[in-house]
This record gives C-alpha cells, structure tokens and sequence, in this order.
C-alpha cells in the first residue's frame, strides 16, 4: 500500500484525497489538518447566511470518511510541531495543500490603526476560527469602508448590513452574534481602484446586497461612467457584461431612505488612513483613470471618506512554510505539474496542491483539475516512492513521540457539542468559538 499524507483538509486537500484513492485502490492516505475541525475555508471562510455553499461540507464528508482516509487533526507541521523532514520519514509521499493564510497588505500610512483590520481577521472572528480575537471591531463605528471588490469584500460588506433576524438561524458564534445585533455602522463604502468592468465579484454576490431588507444600495453613475466599458459592455465576458448592467440598475434608480446604506464606489485607490484620538477616522483616496492598459493612473484629485472601520480586502498569499522551498514573489511553492521543485529539481515524494501551488485563484471546483494534475503525477511516481518503506503505521510513531491527534469520533464530538449549544440558545448549530471549546468537546468524546 501506498501512504500518503495530504497537509490541508480544506477542498483541495479533499479533492486531492479523493483522487487518490479513486484512481488506485492501493493508496491509502492521512489527511492532517492543524485545526481540530476539517474543511478549511469552507467552514472558516464561506459566509455563514450561504447555507448552499456551506453544504458543500457534506460533499467532503464523503471524501473524509471513506475506508482509505483518515482524517487527523490538531496537528502542526513545521516549528513546534511534527517537522517536514519527518513527515516525509513517515510516509511514502506528503502533498501540501496549505492554501494562502495571509492577506496582501496595502503598504499605506495607517493601515496598522485601530480600527483598520484585513478581512479575514473579521471573517475569522464571525466564523468563529479558533484564532480569531474579538477586538470589538464594530464597537462604536458608524461608517464603514470595504477596500476591494471581490466576493470576500461583497460578503463583509453584506454581514455588516444584517439584521439579526437574518444572521441568527446560522452558525455564527453567539458572541459574534450579539456584537452585530448591537451594531450601529449604517453606512457602509465597498471601493475600488479600478472600474466596473474589472470588478472581482461575482453577480450573484453583487444582486444579493440589493436583497437585504431595509437597505440601500446607492452606485455614482459619474463614476461608472469612467469606465470605457460602460457606455458599451457588449464586448466585456459575460459575467463582467451582467455586473455592469446590475450596477447600471442601481445607478439609475432614485435613492431610497433605508436603515443601511451601501455605497459602491470605483476608480479610488486608498492612499492613507487618517486617524482621530489614535483610532481610525477616515480614508483618504485619490481619484484614478484608466491608463488605456488595463490599469489605473492616479489624477491627484483626493477625497476623503468617513470610517470607524475599515476592512482590507485586497487579495489572500501564501507564507512559506518551513523545511519547503518557497517564491516570494508569487507565494507559492515552485513545482512542476504538482511536483515540489527544489532549486529547479524535483523533489522525491513531495507535492503541492491548491492555492499554494497555483495562488489564490478560482473558485473551489477549481481545486478540482488542480488535485487531480497532482495526483497524476504521484501516481506515475508511485513505483519510485514504494522502494522506501516508511513506519508501518504512522499514526502509531506520532503518538510514540508525544502527538495525540483529533481523530474523526472527536470532530463528530465537536458537531454534537455544537448541535447542543444550538439548541441550547434557541437557535440551529452554532460553532464553538475557541481552542478550549473545541478541545473540551473533544475530550469529554474520549471520557
């Protein structure tokens, strides 16, 4: 049998384990996680109100209790935790599917001020990851700004505009629950440096703020207008093509009064935050224009936008992880059809997957084709990989060496703990929010 450890239990690492042991019945594979929950981004990123893409879980349930996947949690890799070196000891073959932990910074004065957060620190905290803190983000503000405009951007932007009747049927973390039913941000501003038609969101997202009750949903026809696109769309892609026409909509509509307002705004790029009695105040940005190249140019025009809050949603990237190879530039790991290279040459027996091979691109099919190129090629490696015979159960060496993961029955023992909580609030699931929590749920499993 071939053993194999998939590093990441997020869509990637799942599509990649079902890959495996669907194209050769003898591979069996560890998928480990650091987490003590599976699903990666789809449990800790996908917006708790998208009940349809939160059920893509159900979907990789399936991978993750199949008879040749074991699901071990709890587990770090690299420093303080089981290093690469000896994970490559362990098994025949370790694909990586680590994703992208990090946000792009802007690299603008302010950006670290109170009040100023990156996105997926907010998406953590109303996620319920067990790292994130709760820094009373929307304590005390009243205006918000969204910098970006992609789908994460569109999600923070519509959290923030909820009401609690809409947020408390989901999973939210009561904690998370109870500051933003006592928010008072009404007006939110989503902004971008470009235009319209090269908007990351996707439609759907887009018309879903116009579907929130007592809110307004307000778009500068001027500075659509700026865009080259707009007067004519009909050359753009499709989903670009229907973006425009749902911003036109708002645009042309007159403004209604509403207890939430959601102003889209383009060609703005952030050049400062200013700060009031050392708390984020507001956002400077100059006015740009289309360079004619698919870019921007900055006009020197300024304007100056209120925040309490303001949430950078610019982009994820990967951190290097340590004993692999790792390029700064695109954050990913160098590879060649999913084969980690090492100073240009390949590396026996390791492998990378998803965003951290490929950056942080496509939706989550996308890991899909990404996986199964992967997986072809370990599998042509296989003969090579079998001459080394690795530990007879590695599971067995890493308990000999101090390291007891959360196997499949404590993460069952997580989703009854938090079934219970539910019902304990008068509400459905709802996560537990911290690493006690979590671990509890799990020992009291094992009592």
């Amino acid at each position: 049998m071939l053993h194999v450890a998939v590093v990441g239990s997020g869509p990637s690492g799942c599509y990649t384990a079902q890959s495996l042991v669907q194209q050769d019945p003898d591979v069996v594979v560890d998928v480990l996680d650091r987490l003590p929950c599976p699903y990666g981004l789809v449990r800790y990123g996908v917006a708790p109100d998208h009940e349809k893409i939160k059920s893509l879980q159900n979907n990789l349930r399936t991978v993750l209790e199949h008879e040749r996947v074991r699901f071990l949690g709890g587990i770090q890799i690299g420093p303080g935790g089981v290093p690469t070196d000896r994970l490559r000891e362990l098994y025949h073959a370790v694909v990586y599917c680590v994703g992208a932990a990090t946000d792009r910074h802007l690299g603008i004065p302010g950006e670290d001020l109170p009040g100023s957060w990156s996105a997926t620190e907010f998406v953590s905290w109303y996620s319920a990851h067990p790292d994130a803190v709760d820094d009373g983000f929307v304590h005390g503000a009243r205006s918000a700004v969204v910098i970006g405009v992609g789908n994460v951007a569109v999600d923070v932007t519509r959290i923030l505009a909820r009401g609690t009747a809409e947020l408390s049927p989901t999973d939210m973390p009561q904690g998370a629950l109870t500051a933003l039913a006592a928010s008072r941000v009404t007006d939110i501003s989503m902004v971008g440096r470009r235009g319209p038609s090269q908007a990351r969101f996707t439609t759907k997202e887009l018309r879903e703020l116009g579907t929130l009750p007592d809110t307004a949903v307000t778009v500068d026809r001027a500075e659509l207008g700026l865009d080259p696109a707009y007067a004519d769309p009909s050359g753009l892609p499709a989903p670009q093509r229907r973006n425009i026409e749902a911003l036109r909509t708002w645009a042309e509509s007159p403004t209604q009064d509403a207890g939430h307002r959601i102003r889209l705004r383009f060609f703005l790029r952030p050049v400062e935050l200013l700060a009031e009695a050392g708390h984020v105040a507001a956002v400077r940005f100059e006015r740009t224009a289309p360079d004619g190249r698919g870019g921007v140019t900055g006009t020197g025009h300024y304007e100056d936008v209120e925040a309490q809050l303001v949430l950078r949603s610019v982009g994820y990237r990967g951190v290097p992880l340590e004993g692999l190879p790792f390029d700064p530039t695109t954050g990913t790991v160098p590879h060649l059809a999913g084969r980690v290279l090492r100073e240009g040459i390949v590396a026996p027996g390791e492998y990378v997957a998803g965003w951290i091979k490929r950056g942080p691109t496509g939706v989550i099919g996308t890991n899909r084709p990404c996986a199964k190129e992967t997986v072809t090629s370990l599998l042509e490696d296989a003969a090579a990989l079998l001459r080394r015979d690795p530990p007879e159960d590695p599971l067995t060496a890493l308990r000999t060496e101090g390291i007891e993961p959360v196997e499949w029955t404590g993460w069952c023992a997580i989703e009854r703990a938090e079934a219970e909580l539910g019902a304990s609030l008068g509400r459905g699931v709802v996560k537990l929010p911290d690493w006690q929590s979590l671990m509890n749920a799990v020992h009291s499993n094992a009592d």
